[in-house]
């Protein structure tokens, strides 16, 4: 299992032994599972601080729905959902803060105000301007593949091979990176689940994380209460893709991904620890 260390803000986390959990906080009101419970920047503060005390070590906020079909949001009003919880977590806590945009101005300015960590789904390439934002800062990239746009991405995504095709992608978008002078140990890597992909890329994608691993850069899984859950259960209760979700971490840790962005932290923080007892010995609870 390749080494996995992650360079934040000038300081490296290795996750080699110990993975993280990334809790998921959307202040939205069209999120696919949790679109409204959040909207309100207190109770999105106080979700967050929660999901802290469950075991996230990082806290993903999101101020648009990244979900299929999901409307475009102004950079505006994602700056009015997401900086009052960043600013207000910043001073409560001292988890990882993410930020979840592909807005190189939502980025710089949740930066400014204490975020670690830009976390996009187009891979840095959504916004002309978020590169030079990455490389003007210290804060940790998350690099995540998607074909297509969230509006139509679901679709019809086509591949020939969707794990070479993939990789292909991230090894462009860390060729560019290091030409811009960003140190790539500042880079995980997150294959996009469910982003522009079928049932069967996905599965692909999830058996293929030790592949991802062995690039060298930690690798990210964002499956939590995804569709494909759903359809491999054979139901469209939502309860129903909670433990299949929790299966997901547990298999891909064990296949080398060490942070796994999820909705219910403390059964996916529990499944990880376990898995991680067993990969490399009990260890005393952090």
């Amino acid at each position: 299992m390749s080494p996995a260390k992650w360079l934040i803000r000038n300081q490296f986390h290795d996750l080699t032994r110990r993975g993280m959990i990334m809790g998921i906080v959307n202040v939205t009101p069209d999120s696919f599972s949790d679109g409204g419970q959040f909207i309100d920047s207190s109770r999105a503060v106080d979700h967050a601080l929660q999901l802290v005390a469950e075991g996230a070590a990082i806290i993903d906020i999101g101020g648009e729905s990244t979900r299929p079909g999901a409307e475009p949001v102004s950079e505006e009003e994602e700056l009015r959902r997401v900086i009052p919880v960043i600013r207000a977590l910043r001073d409560q806590t001292s988890a990882l803060i993410s930020i979840d945009t592909f807005k190189a101005s939502v980025a710089r300015s949740a930066i400014e105000h204490g975020a670690d960590i830009i976390n996009d789904i187009t891979g840095l390439t959504g916004d002309p301007e978020m590169e030079s934002v990455a490389a003007a800062s210290a804060v940790g990239l998350v690099i995540m593949h998607m074909q297509g746009r969230p509006r139509t991405m679901q679709q019809a995504p086509i591949y020939e091979d969707v794990v070479a095709e993939v990789e292909s992608f991230f090894q462009s978008r860390l060729a560019k990176l290091q030409s811009l002078g960003v140190d790539l140990q500042r880079v995980a890597l997150d294959p996009g689940i469910g982003f522009g992909k079928r049932l069967e890329h996905n599965l692909a994608l999830l058996n293929a994380t030790p592949r991802f691993a062995a690039l060298g850069h930690p690798v990210l899984i964002g499956a939590s209460r995804k569709s494909m859950l759903g359809t491999v259960m054979g139901s469209s209760d939502m309860q129903d893709r909670f433990w299949p979700g929790v299966a997901i971490t547990a298999f891909t840790r064990e296949g080398g991904a060490v942070i796994h962005r999820v909705h219910d932290v403390k059964a996916h923080s529990q499944a990880l620890r376990m898995s991680e007892a067993i990969l490399f010995g009990a260890s005393t609870p952090a």
